[in-house]
C-alpha cells in the first residue's frame, strides 16, 4: 500500500510509542485514522498530533472481543470502510515460567495474542470488500528468539507470528496483503508499563533490572519504526525487520537455530 491519502486506517496501542508514531505518518500522507487505546490521555495527545486528519478515537482494551467489535462497527458507520488495520497493541511481562502466576499469563495473552486475533478477525472482512486492503500484526524479535524470563512475552509473540503467517498463506491468492513486524529495541515506554518481576538474568532487582535490560537494548525511535513499517507495507513485504539488532538476531537465529542462547547470553547484564 504506496498511497495512504483517504485511506481509513485502523491502529491499536496508538496512545503512546510505535502506535502514535504511525498515526501520525499516516496522517502526514492523508489517510482518515480511527484510533484506540487503554490510555485515554495518551490517545487524546495523539489525536491532537494529527488535528490536520480526519481521527476517530475510542478508549478500547484488545483483549475484550465484544470492544473490539463494537470499535469495528463504529469506524464502519463513520467511515464505511476500512482499508489497513495495525495491530499494535501490546504489553510487556518479566518472569521465570515456574513462578509466573496464572493471572500475569492470561493478562499477556489476553492483549498481546488474542487481541490480535481480536483485531484480525473483527476487520478482516471489512478489508477483504475493497482492493489493495493490508493487514499488519505487531510481533519482536522475541517472536525469533526466546529469552529467559521472557518465556510468556515469547509465548504470545511467537503466536502471533505464526497466526499472521498462516493467515498470510491463506490470503496468498487474494487481494490482501498481510505483513507480520519484528522491531527489536524501541524507545518507546512499554517496559515502564509492564509487569516485571525478575531481570533478565534472575536479577534480585527485580523490575528496576530488567526496565534497565530493554532500556539498554532500545536502539530505535519510534518515528524510525514507524517510517520502516510503511516502507516495507509499500513493498509488500511479508516480514518486517525493524532494527540493526532485528536484523543480527534473525541472522543469528537461522544459523544457529537451537543454541543461539550460549552466544547472546554473554550479552546481556547481570
Amino acid at each position: 500500500m504506496k498511497d495512504l491519502k483517504d485511506k481509513v486506517v485502523v491502529i491499536t496501542g496508538a496512545g503512546s510509542g510505535i502506535g502514535r508514531s504511525l498515526a501520525e505518518q499516516c496522517a502526514r500522507r492523508g489517510a482518515k485514522l480511527a484510533l484506540c487505546d487503554v490510555n485515554v490521555e495518551g490517545l487524546a495527545e495523539t489525536r491532537a498530533r494529527c488535528d490536520k486528519a480526519s481521527v476517530l478515537t475510542a478508549p478500547l482494551d484488545v483483549s475484550d472481543r465484544a470492544a473490539v467489535d463494537g470499535f469495528r462497527d463504529a469506524v464502519v458507520a463513520e467511515y464505511g470502510r476500512v482499508d489497513l488495520v495495525i495491530n499494535n497493541a501490546g504489553v510487556a511481562h518479566s518472569q521465570t515460567i515456574e513462578d509466573t502466576s496464572y493471572e500475569d499469563f492470561e493478562w499477556i495473552m489476553g492483549i498481546n495474542f488474542w487481541g490480535v486475533v481480536y483485531g484480525t478477525k473483527a476487520f478482516l472482512p471489512e478489508l477483504k470488500k475493497h482492493p489493495g486492503g493490508a493487514l499488519v500484526n505487531i510481533s519482536s524479535v522475541f517472536g525469533l528468539i526466546s529469552v529467559p524470563t521472557q518465556g510468556t512475552y515469547n509465548a504470545t509473540k511467537f503466536a502471533v507470528r505464526g497466526f499472521t503467517e498462516a493467515l498470510r498463506h491463506e490470503t496468498a491468492d487474494t487481494d490482501l496483503h498481510v505483513m507480520c513486524v519484528h522491531p527489536g529495541g524501541i524507545k518507546t515506554g512499554i517496559a515502564h508499563a509492564a509487569r516485571f518481576y525478575v531481570g533478565p538474568n534472575g536479577s534480585s532487582d527485580q523490575s528496576k533490572s530488567a526496565t534497565e535490560f530493554v532500556d539498554k537494548l532500545a536502539r530505535t525511535t519510534p518515528d524510525q519504526a514507524a517510517r520502516k513499517i510503511l516502507a516495507d507495507l509499500a513493498k509488500k513485504k511479508g516480514r518486517c525487520l525493524i532494527g540493526v539488532d532485528a536484523q543480527i538476531i534473525s541472522a543469528v537465529s537461522r544459523l544457529v537455530p537451537v543454541n543461539y542462547w550460549r552466544l547472546m547470553g554473554r550479552l546481556i547484564p547481570s
